[in-house]
């Protein structure tokens, strides 16, 4: 359709000015709608059923979405002056914001990770090589999705059927191993490391409720019985008092973006750190909301430095640290599995298996109501798009902190009777249309799921109590530290 446009230029990222091309956002909007299988997957009734319904197959939808665009753009009058034109970056902040306001919220999170990627690619931080694109699905995915094939659980009724066979004892066994396996390999990349001295920093990144505590834990204990030494650094005590922090309308602070942490503090102190220094490290009290002391602390020549950080990789972290003294993990809860019985080809999301575990996780050990913790996901995803998927390329290692069994053991603490909100809860946020999506989603997929009871999910003789799911489900015998 025709819309006003009285745009005439855009500013690119060196400041120069070219003709604007709506060509140029339609093409964007739909490579990123097909590089995730069409916009089909975002598709919701009684939220987007008559944009599907108005503009039918997937090019008209990007031509209609792209118009949008333009006509969002045009609101500002100064867009209409030549020497004032939109940035790329204007630009791209209003197609996430017209796909997320459609309920597309898949094809803008493939849109979000290849443009951040892109941009740390620009900025010299990421090798053209390790572009992960949309970061879904990769090599590595698809690896893990052929794993689960074998093993008859990459279908929810593939799933369904192990659980009502009494064969999910087995299939958590193989999982396992799986797990553990990756583990060792991760030992055995890092004490070959260790071997040639440069070593002097291990990252354990990825994104939230993905596993990454139990798995330091975990390769904590490989290390130190090969007689490696570690300092851990907890860069929690780095975040900014909480005044510093706006909140939403919500009473809601977005404490997922690295800036929520004094970066600049933090990349001081581990250069001083690996240079042998001592530094004053900030202690932070959430309970007060801000710093109420410092420690000095030393990094001895015998000692890794060890962290466990969502945004390990975040180049300003590290900046000035070469490369070879450092050791990346990236983990991934990497639940590999179809909708239905697979002939749709649709695949369920990762972020909501992890939600369902930050909610648990959440209740039981922050206080923090499941709503509170939906209602905030929307700033948990931003930040994994901008500075966690794009950098996984990165990574010296992955790990799948994944578990195929994943949801059946996570349902009964959701349902019938467990933490999931009612419809009723959730009814004041009607216009919060991201929760409303990832809510409908669970909803739906809980209900397909044949899940466990919840005694069987506490038996530590069926999910042993040092296992990566017991740091959600509880009942872990591992010592958690964010759990304390």
């Amino acid at each position: 359709m025709a819309v006003q446009n009285r745009i005439r230029k855009v500013q690119k990222r060196d400041r120069s000015l070219v003709p604007f091309d709506q060509g140029r956002i339609v093409n964007a909007i739909l490579r990123a709608a097909r590089s995730v299988g069409g916009f089909a997957l975002d598709y919701l009734p009684g939220v987007n059923d008559r944009l599907f319904q108005a503009c039918g197959d997937d090019e008209h939808l990007a031509e209609f979405l792209s118009d949008i665009v333009v006509a969002t753009l045009n609101r500002d009058p100064r867009h209409w002056i030549a020497n004032f034109p939109p940035s790329i970056e204007e630009i791209q902040d209003t197609v996430v914001h017209v796909l997320r306001s459609f309920g597309l919220v898949t094809v803008a999170d493939a849109y979000e990770c290849w443009r951040w990627g892109k941009y740390w690619i620009r900025a010299g931080e990421l090798p053209e090589e390790r572009f992960v694109g949309n970061g879904y699905p990769t090599p590595w995915h698809e690896e893990i999705l052929a794993w689960n094939r074998a093993h008859g659980c990459h279908t929810v009724e593939g799933l369904n059927e192990i659980v009502r066979s009494g064969r999910l004892p087995e299939l958590i066994v193989a999982a396992t191993e799986v797990y553990e396996r990756s583990l060792d390999e991760a030992a055995e990349k890092i004490l070959a490391r260790a071997e040639t001295g440069d070593l002097r920093m291990i990252w354990i990144s990825g994104p939230s409720s993905s596993g990454k505590t139990t798995t330091t834990v975990k390769l904590t204990q490989r290390l130190e019985r090969e007689g490696l030494s570690f300092l851990m650094l907890n860069l929690d005590d780095y975040f900014w008092p909480v005044v510093e922090h706006p909140t939403d309308w919500l009473n809601d602070r977005n404490f997922e973006t690295p800036e929520a942490l004094d970066i600049q503090t933090i990349n001081r102190h581990l250069r001083a750190l690996l240079a042998g220094e001592t530094i004053e490290k900030p202690i932070y009290s959430f309970k007060e909301g801000t710093h109420v002391g410092t420690r000095p602390v030393r990094l001895r020549k015998d000692q890794i430095l060890l962290l466990d950080c969502l945004h390990g990789f975040y180049p300003p972290l590290t900046a000035g640290i070469p490369k070879e003294a450092m050791f990346r993990i990236y983990i991934e809860a990497a639940n590999m599995l179809f909708e239905g019985d697979g002939t749709q080809e649709r695949l369920t999301q990762f972020t909501d298996v992890r939600l369902l575990r930050r909610m648990l996780r959440d209740a039981q050990h922050r206080n923090h109501p499941p709503l509170q913790t939906l209602l905030h996901w929307h700033y948990v995803r931003a930040g994994e798009l901008f500075s966690i998927i794009p950098l996984m390329g990165l990574a010296d290692h992955w790990i799948n902190g994944g578990m195929p069994f994943d949801l059946p053991v996570l349902k009964p603490f959701f349902l019938p009777d467990g933490i999931w909100p009612s419809p009723e809860d959730l009814a004041p946020y009607s216009s919060f249309l991201d929760a409303r999506i990832r809510y409908r989603r669970i909803s739906d997929l809980l209900g397909q799921l044949a899940g466990l009871t919840i005694w069987e999910a506490q038996d530590l003789n069926l999910i042993p109590g040092d296992h990566l799911v017991r740091e959600f489900i509880g009942g872990s015998t591992l010592k958690i530290p964010h759990n304390e």
